[in-house]
């Protein structure tokens, strides 16, 4: 039985290429597994060094500041990289994962308490936001800000003042840069005004860069893979009794929702020089784009790939990117999803679906099911819960 929709097998069959139509350029959309690797690896020819212009569509009325690493090349990106890359390991610690549990198990324990429970805006976004305060080393309380914001930070514009979408969080990081160099403690924004740059402190711009991206990359995907799994376990019943049975299921069940509803379509690049790809001529500035969600349904990689397969292994999925942009935030989004899961097992009977409202990414060249704009359920408990 097919699971996951797949808008982009024949291209992918056929040229290995579909082609994205824009205002400005039709942009080449790499759609096999072994392709979107290499091009992710490719920082040469397929390059990340464009500020607002990695997103498709282009962020520039969003955001002021590039985000880092994410928008920069080798070795530069390396670097960068190097700066953050062990507070968000702090992910893999016991106590990162005890202080997950904690919050998951409030979360969990409301809900079962109510008759039913919108999932996207009620859990999963409150779960995402106050997680995402213990990543920061934030008190929980800034959260409530955070859920306030809503599903999409870059979503929401202050017409009455004249500010661009965005200007909320730039706002408030300005503000925790503000209070960090009067006072840096041990939190992310304490971490980068203490941080050193090739043998010069961060600029306040590189230090928004980076924060910039911890809100755009971390909220969204979070909600939405949270949101798809808790689906899928609503219409499947039988799938929590499968996890249930053996709790060793729950690591390879997490990767394999994070391949299923991989929430990221794809990602530009940009090309320095003219190029073909896989057929397209790209002119030297445009861009061609790496199609994650079709490199993760291959079947030449992937046996029965539109199949949710709770026990999949192995699982190469690139759903967290692949090469030097491996996300940052990885070992984050295991932490929630597995600790969700072995809750759910420990707590929920099973989940029964009330309603939903299935959410489309709309474009001229595919139409793509993308989780859920509303996803009610009511969780009943376990007796010995």
């Amino acid at each position: 039985m097919r699971d996951i929709p797949d808008p982009f097998r024949e291209q992918r069959r056929a040229d290995g290429v579909l082609g994205l139509p824009t205002d400005k350029e039709v942009i080449p959309m790499i759609l096999r597994h072994e392709d979107v690797r290499r091009a992710a690896k490719d920082w040469k020819t397929f390059s990340s060094d464009a500020p607002f212009r990695v997103p498709i569509p282009s962020e520039e009325d969003v955001r002021t500041v590039r985000q880092l690493p994410i928008e920069v090349d080798p070795p530069e990106q390396t670097d960068y990289r190097k700066l953050v890359e062990p507070f968000f390991l702090r992910a893999k610690q016991p106590a990162f994962v005890a202080r997950v549990e904690e919050l998951t198990d409030r979360l969990l324990a409301d809900a079962l308490g109510r008759d039913s429970i919108e999932i996207v805006e009620g859990f999963a976004l409150p779960l995402q936001s106050k997680a995402l305060a213990i990543l920061l080393d934030v008190p929980e309380s800034e959260a409530d800000l955070f859920i306030s914001w809503g599903i999409h930070v870059f979503h929401v514009a202050d017409g009455e003042r004249g500010l661009h979408k965005g200007a909320a969080l730039e706002r408030y990081l300005n503000e925790q840069f503000d209070r960090a160099a009067e006072n840096p403690g041990d939190d992310f924004y304490g971490l980068l005004t203490k941080a050193s740059f090739h043998g010069r402190p961060l600029t306040r711009e590189e230090m928004l860069g980076f924060a910039n991206l911890m809100f755009a990359g971390g909220r969204d995907t979070v909600i939405h893979s949270v949101a798809c799994a808790v689906g899928y376990l609503a219409e499947r019943p039988d799938a929590l009794e499968f996890l249930r049975a053996d709790p060793d299921r729950i690591v390879h069940a997490s990767e394999e929702f994070f391949r299923a509803y991989m929430p990221l379509t794809h990602i530009g690049r940009v090309c320095p020089v003219d190029t073909d790809v896989h057929g397209m001529q790209v002119k030297a500035g445009e861009r061609a784009t790496l199609c994650w969600a079709s490199a993760n349904l291959d079947e030449e990689v992937f046996e029965a790939a539109d199949e949710v397969r709770l026990d999949r292994k192995p699982n190469p999925h690139v759903s967290f990117g692949f090469g030097a942009h491996l996300c940052l935030g990885a070992a984050h989004a295991r932490t929630v999803m597995r600790v969700l899961l072995g809750l759910l097992c420990r707590r929920v009977s099973r989940i029964e679906l009330i309603s939903k409202q299935d959410r489309v990414e709309h474009t001229p060249a595919y139409d793509r099911p993308l989780g859920y704009d509303s996803l009610v359920v009511r969780m009943h408990p376990l007796a010995e819960a």
